[in-house]
């Protein structure tokens, strides 16, 4: 299945096992993507948003992408 959101694990995980309060540091950046929605669980957001700022402001993270469920 492919899948197109990622939620704060999905994000954890696709940044090397950050902490989920660091997470939620980097969502309060403002050049951090905004949520594609919340939902009862929590905010999600697009993959390749998220795809898209790791490859501008983390490019030794950017590469293969962990966690994607394809």
């Amino acid at each position: 299945m492919t899948r197109h959101l990622m939620g704060i694990a999905e994000i954890r995980a696709r940044m090397g096992g950050i902490t989920r309060q660091r997470v939620y540091q980097l969502a309060l950046r403002p050049d951090w993507p905004k949520p594609y929605d919340e939902l009862v669980q929590g905010r999600v957001w697009r993959i390749a948003d998220i795809e898209a700022w790791i490859t501008a402001n983390r490019p030794a993270l950017a590469g293969p992408r962990a966690g994607r469920g394809d």
